[in-house]
């Protein structure tokens, strides 16, 4: 499935209608906030990203992107009018993994789209996290334990995949609140620890895997069930 976050319509139909007639799934979002609430519900295997939009720029969405444990090695292309070197240097710095300015060709933009997808093993293979018998499949945001599936709320699911991603790696509470709520650490609070414990009931069995380091954090690892 590829995403297209584009709020010119006429742009952005076209784009969908020529993938999808090329025999690739497409959805096209004309507000971030449209994109974000999809993306909640599914993960895609490559966004189109314009740089001038409504509610936040492309830029602000790119590093969104590149921050959340789920959507940090999504394929991202960055679709705009704006053709300086500068500008390219900023998305790529940012995290795009390429670049198409406008006007562009519909063929060829499909081909780098082809071409992005391949280089990234887009095409090939669906990602998934296996511990034991716990499973994250990020794409279909969907996590099951000894294969039924275990429903979790978006703060459980992102600090379960982060823990995943990063096997006998300790994370502390400081650096749990960052990377998942995006705010420091402040001494006294227990939202880590409010949802590691919930994440625990909710994994029955395979919440033993996560693992409590006393006077550090947390990490995912140890013997498997």
């Amino acid at each position: 499935m590829i995403y297209i976050l584009e709020d010119d319509k006429n742009i952005r139909e076209l784009v969908v209608y020529t993938f999808c007639s090329t025999g690739m799934e497409a959805m096209g979002f004309e507000t971030p906030s449209a994109f974000w609430a999809q993306m909640e519900k599914e993960l895609p295997s490559l966004v189109l990203l314009d740089l001038m939009l409504p509610e936040e720029d492309g830029l602000s969405v790119l590093k969104k992107l590149r921050q959340a444990p789920l959507s940090r090695k999504l394929p991202v292309l960055l679709l705009t009018a704006k053709d300086s070197e500068y500008d390219k240097v900023l998305g790529l710095n940012e995290g795009a993994d390429d670049y198409v300015t406008k006007p562009f060709g519909m063929m060829e933009l499909v081909a780098r789209v082809h071409a992005l997808l391949r280089r990234t093993g887009a095409e090939e293979k669906e990602d998934v996290y296996t511990l034991g018998i716990l499973s994250l499949y990020p794409a279909k945001h969907q996590v099951t334990v000894d294969g039924e599936e275990v429903i979790l709320t978006k703060k459980e699911y992102e600090l379960l995949c982060l823990l995943l991603e990063h096997p006998q790696i300790v994370f502390t509470r400081d650096q749990l609140l960052d990377r998942i709520w995006g705010y420091s650490f402040d001494g006294e609070s227990r939202t880590v620890d409010v949802h590691i414990r919930t994440l625990r009931q909710k994994l029955g069995e395979a919440g033993k895997l996560i693992q409590t380091v006393r006077g550090v954090g947390y990490r995912l690892g140890g013997k498997e069930i």
